[in-house]
């Protein structure tokens, strides 16, 4: 077709992924088009990015699953996965990364302070779990970590 030669020649090395959409990589930042214009990019090895923006261009009906699949090598399960997490969740499924770095999430601020203070008097971890509305386990993996 001339149309997806027209495309093809916007840059040289872009890969169509589909009829209307096409990728190409320069100087480590990965760009795709659609009916010529550039529409997203991202960095080389931000894969956050690239399930967010492969999962926009199949909600977008630039392209379907299995071009997705076909155009970068990904397994069909993976791609369904990060559409169904793109159609619930939107941007945030991908980029609110949860940055506690191995803290237990409801053991910070004043309750950390709090529950720190109480072994030091001699109150058992069971105790303290109940009075703080939380599990016996999470006051432990916090001990443990040294928190």
């Amino acid at each position: 077709m001339l149309y997806d030669n027209a495309i093809a020649d916007f840059h040289q090395g872009t890969q169509m992924i589909s009829e209307y959409a096409g990728v190409y990589e320069q100087e480590g930042i990965v760009q795709y088009i659609a009916n010529r214009l550039p529409i997203f990019a991202h960095g080389k090895d931000d894969l956050h990015s690239f399930r967010y923006i492969t999962s926009n261009l199949i909600h977008q009906k630039l392209c379907r699953k299995v071009d997705i699949e076909r155009g970068f090598h990904v397994n069909p399960d993976t791609v369904s996965c990060w559409y169904k997490k793109f159609k619930e969740q939107g941007e945030r499924a991908f980029f609110n990364q949860d940055n506690r770095k191995g803290t237990a999430h409801k053991i910070f601020g004043e309750r950390k302070e709090r529950i720190q203070k109480k072994p030091d008097k001699g109150q058992s971890v069971n105790s303290i779990a109940r009075e703080e509305g939380i599990r016996e386990s999470a006051i432990r993996y916090s001990i443990g970590q040294g928190y």
